[in-house]
């Protein structure tokens, strides 16, 4: 491929089983110049990971719990987790290190990558580096039909998870888009034979005949362009791994059904999006998604940083309220404690699933945390970090770890990613990097 400019239209071009294919280019700065698997029986168990989040912030002063290590108890704003207080680590006193230019997002780079977010105005603020259930999707998400899931309960609410500067990982909006994504498009129930489309060898193998372009037309771009370039490439070939776990006959998984359909509309109710029933149906949608293997791997965003969702008994909107509301803010706790009973949902939904000789959340690690610490003013410092499941024994869960040093928060991405399989020395960059993990909450 000789060419030193390049039109939009270009296309990819080959031959396979003797028809011509082609795929698409993505966006690429050269344009410019020229216009203007899934395990066999006996294995152990997989490990997942997953991530709960939510906007806002919390209330300090009613958040961090009495007493630490073993003997501990809830705070107020920790009262819904008591009756799975065995089942998870509250991690207190840990500091975020990215520095505070963005409020709410700042905070939320840091907890979730370990950096500092780019900030070039409103428009083009992103992570810098991945978040971490990508970092982890990378390791341990390639033999799952997907690579990761993400969903978001607040109606609109967005997802943080990046798996580089600008590429963000959209989330499911609706229960019902959740259930057909996953288990009416392609669903294939673990143990049966599938009956295979005629058309996907095709589609599987697109790759195979362009390939031979795609080496000569990366000799002529830029670095930038090279690695969008590899990206887009990258997406078809996780394609192409989906399609490929559709032909095959997966092993029987004990505790995988198909969950019950949940309604098409969750109407809002007297102005109120019902983000409990919401939730509650992703969670039950994610659980088998789980349990049938078809990732390892998900991000809950249940309601985003400076989201404005109207709560139960609220008289304004949540943000509002964490700047608005006087004295200790007791409609902000009352919205805390609707939130902490979703996070013990999920957790008594994985806890119920029996798994081998366990449960389905004895082989999950699950990070809750939100975008900053007190909401009014965005602190970074006195940092909300739940962590449920004891992924495979490797954590240690129904203890309250209290920081005697405001510790750097990617202390605990550095302990979940190991604690997944990963060997990392480090995690995060500039002053929120950790080269030491928080062995406290490790076994």
């Amino acid at each position: 491929m000789k060419r030193t400019k390049l039109s939009r239209r270009t296309m990819l071009r080959g031959m396979l089983g003797g028809a011509a294919v082609a795929i698409g280019l993505p966006a690429l700065e050269i344009f410019l110049n020229a216009n203007g698997t899934a395990y066999a029986q006996g294995d152990a168990l997989p490990k997942r990971f997953g991530i709960f989040f939510w906007g806002n912030g919390t209330l300090p002063d009613f958040w961090v719990p009495k007493g630490t290590g073993p003997t501990w108890e809830p705070s107020p704003t920790l009262a819904p987790l008591a009756e799975v207080k065995d089942k998870i680590a509250v991690i207190t006193g840990m500091k975020v290190y990215t520095g505070n230019t963005v409020p709410h997002f700042s905070g939320s780079a840091g907890i979730l990558s370990g950096a500092a977010p780019l900030n070039n105005g409103t428009e083009l603020q992103t992570f810098t580096q991945p978040s971490i259930d990508q970092v982890i999707a990378e390791a341990v998400g390639q033999d799952t039909r997907f690579r990761s899931l993400e969903f978001a309960v607040q109606p609109g609410g967005r997802s943080l998870s990046y798996s580089a500067p600008h590429s963000v990982n959209p989330p499911e909006n609706s229960p019902a888009a959740l259930f057909q994504r996953v288990f009416v498009d392609g669903f294939v129930m673990p143990g049966s034979t599938p009956m295979p489309d005629p058309r996907l060898p095709l589609r599987q193998s697109i790759l195979d005949g362009i390939m031979e372009e795609a080496g000569s037309l990366q000799q002529v771009l830029g670095q930038t362009d090279k690695e969008r370039l590899e990206k887009h490439l990258d997406g078809i070939r996780a394609l192409e791994k989906q399609i490929e776990k559709l032909q095959q006959n997966p092993p029987s998984l004990a505790a995988c059904m198909v969950p019950g359909k949940p309604l098409d509309e969750y109407p809002d109710v007297d102005g109120r999006p019902p983000m409990s029933e919401i939730s509650r149906a992703m969670v039950d949608i994610l659980v088998m998604a789980l349990a049938c293997d078809q990732t390892r791997v998900f991000s809950q965003w249940f309601s985003s940083p400076v989201g404005n969702p109207l709560y139960p008994g609220a008289t304004a909107g949540h943000h509002q309220l964490t700047h608005d509301e006087p004295g200790d803010q007791p409609q902000v706790q009352s919205i805390l404690l609707y939130i902490m009973s979703e996070f013990a949902y999920l957790v008594k939904a994985l806890a119920a699933v029996p798994e081998g000789d366990s449960t389905l959340l004895d082989h999950c690690a699950i990070l809750g945390t939100s975008d900053c610490s007190y909401g009014k003013s965005h602190l970074l410092e006195e940092y909300p970090i739940l962590v449920a499941g004891t992924c495979n024994g490797a954590l240690k869960t129904g203890l309250h770890y209290r920081s005697p040093s405001a510790e750097n928060a990617s202390k605990v991405l550095l302990s979940l990613a190991r604690a997944m399989g990963m060997t990392l020395d480090s995690f995060g960059e500039g002053d929120a990097r950790a080269t030491t993990s928080l062995t406290a909450i490790e076994v």
